[in-house]
């Protein structure tokens, strides 16, 4: 059944025969428009993240007049709502803080407001989540338009990839193998356009999962975001989102289990970043899905890595763009995707993989070749983890998967950054560095500390992967053998508190482990000697988020905005 004007939830502001409707009619001539600009029509909110502090939404300006341009011509009415951005690049001490505040700005926003359906516009890490949290909790007709990756960067003939060759030529250059000269190049070469990160790092993953669910017109979310592509499905979109509208297709009948069971497959077999664990789990809590730690694991064991795609395969985002993107990844999944599922394109998602090619069989692999044989994520257990702690083992030195080796604590990041070179610390390559205090409370936010850095000694010496452990989370663009999301964190007396330099800790990916080596009495005289940190925030956003943060294993959101429950429509009369 479709809507009629008189059902359109924007009528209740501008329908009724009442002074609130006339004022609402008199502010809207106000703003230039004629009432048959407007009057029943669909009302379309852009929320738009662009900001001259992002370079990866730098090009949504432009971008958001293209979907308003789609929903002109599909007989809607589009307004534009600037919203938080969130830059992974410059907001500290990380954007995680303030995800929740983005997706509570979101949902009131979509509420109070006099909107249909909203066409979402973001990718820089946590904007992707925060938006449709945000949206999912609203529950109105949305589809999300993703930034969209930057460009391949370029130097001396080289093929870059942001972040994870900033993260190794750093190394190179604290190793003493090119100068400041180098990096002076390499500055100029990583990022060379808008868009977010083109190596499958958390914005790609975030942005692929987010078509995996059914919220993106089809291929979006790698199409580069300086391609007249990119500019094309931006006017797709706004045209979609009207007849959405019409046809009340919610994100409800969206996001449903097995909307969240395909992401997380797509995920895994994309060799995906580790952030997405976290931001999955929250997402899925806002649509009344229970996701845990353990779906991950389990599907991570019947999927292999097909992405040859970097920071753990070859290729970048444009590469894999043309090897024919997410639908043509996504054909080589059907055996393990729920096919009859609706997405925001197409009745079924049978229907949109329908004729999907894969174009270089070396970027996205067939089944029987694959990147690696499981999905590119583990989820571990043991005493220094009891609630979980997350791997991402196809981006690590093999070697490393089983590892017993001596803990090198340090209690904070600064603490780390300023003793890390220190000879008198011993560290060695079978050491096993270990950082606490930088989970969602201790951090604050779970900055992404998580790869730390390997001692210029070592690096010298050639060593260019360690074990590493910490509650922290790290960069998707990142690698190495990197333990993260440790739960619960030590800033609540999680075990990672209890641990010293010199004991012994065993990872082991295949048995899914990580253990300290200590007797029960040790334990208990450690757990006794334990003192609670002092609150960080006295007053302001910072205070509330302390008070509702939840551990890493549960996603991370605020308990009041994951909490069920029916939230009053405004009376707009």
């Amino acid at each position: 059944m479709r809507k009629s004007p008189g059902e359109l939830r924007s009528h209740r502001w501008y329908g009724t025969d009442g002074l609130r409707a006339f004022s609402h009619r008199a502010r809207t001539r106000q703003l230039g428009y004629l009432p048959e600009e407007h009057l029943g029509k669909p009302v379309i909110a852009i929320l738009n993240t662009w900001s001259d502090i992002n370079p990866c939404h730098s090009h949504l300006r432009e971008r958001a007049q293209a979907v308003k341009r789609g929903v002109w011509q599909a007989g809607g009415f589009p307004l534009e709502f600037p919203v938080s951005t969130l830059s992974e690049t410059f907001q500290k001490p990380t954007p995680m803080l303030y995800r929740n505040l983005l997706a509570m700005e979101t949902e009131e926003l979509l509420r109070s407001y006099p909107v249909d359906g909203a066409v979402l516009m973001g990718g820089c890490d946590k904007s992707t989540p925060a938006l449709l949290m945000g949206a999912a909790s609203m529950d109105l007709p949305a589809v999300f338009v993703p930034a969209g990756p930057m460009l391949p960067g370029h130097w001396r003939n080289e093929v870059l990839g942001s972040g994870t060759d900033m993260w190794k030529y750093w190394d190179d250059r604290r190793a003493g193998l090119i100068g400041d000269a180098e990096l002076a190049e390499l500055e100029n070469g990583l990022a060379r356009s808008p868009g977010h990160c083109m190596t499958m790092g958390t914005a790609s993953t975030l942005t692929a999962a987010a078509e995996a669910l059914g919220v993106t017109m089809p291929g979006a979310s790698s199409i580069p975001a300086v391609d007249s592509g990119h500019e094309r499905m931006a006017a797709a979109s706004g045209a979609r989102i009207v007849e959405l509208v019409w046809q009340d297709l919610r994100l409800s009948r969206i996001l449903t289990r097995d909307a969240y069971e395909d992401a997380v497959a797509t995920v895994l077999a994309l060799g995906g970043s580790t952030n997405a664990v976290i931001h999955l789990i929250a997402m899925a809590g806002r649509s009344g899905v229970e996701l845990t730690l353990d779906d991950f694991d389990r599907v991570a064991r019947t999927v292999p890595v097909l992405a040859n795609l970097r920071p753990g395969g070859r290729y970048l985002m444009e590469d894999f763009h043309f090897a024919g993107g997410l639908p043509g990844f996504l054909a080589q999944l059907t055996d393990v995707l729920h096919l009859e599922r609706p997405t925001v394109a197409h009745p079924t998602l049978r229907e949109q993989l329908a004729g999907a090619l894969v174009h270089n069989p070396d970027v996205i692999r067939p089944r029987g070749n694959p990147l690696a044989d499981e999905g590119g994520l583990a989820v571990l257990r043991g005493n220094l983890c009891p609630d979980g702690a997350v791997i991402k083992h196809i981006a690590a030195d093999p070697q490393l998967l089983k590892h017993t080796g001596p803990a090198v604590v340090f209690d904070d990041y600064r603490a780390m950054q300023a003793t890390i070179n220190d000879p008198e610390l011993g560290i060695t390559a079978d050491s096993v560095l270990v950082l606490r205090g930088s989970g969602p409370l201790g951090g604050p936010g779970m900055p992404e500390y998580g790869m730390l850095p390997i001692p210029d000694h070592l690096l010298q010496q050639g060593v260019r992967d360690m074990v590493r452990i910490s509650d922290a989370r790290m960069s998707g663009t990142s690698y190495g053998a990197c333990v993260l999301h440790i739960a619960p964190e030590s800033y609540i007396g999680g075990p990672l508190a209890l641990v010293r330099t010199g004991d012994l800790i065993t990872l082991d990916v295949q048995a899914r482990r990580l253990h300290l080596e200590l007797d029960d009495a040790e334990w208990e005289r450690r757990r006794a000697a334990w003192q609670p940190p002092p609150p960080r925030f006295p007053r302001g956003y910072g205070a509330l988020y302390q008070e509702q943060i939840t551990q890493a294993d549960t996603g991370c959101d605020f308990r009041f905005l994951a909490g069920r429950g029916e939230v009053p429509e405004p009376y707009a009369g």
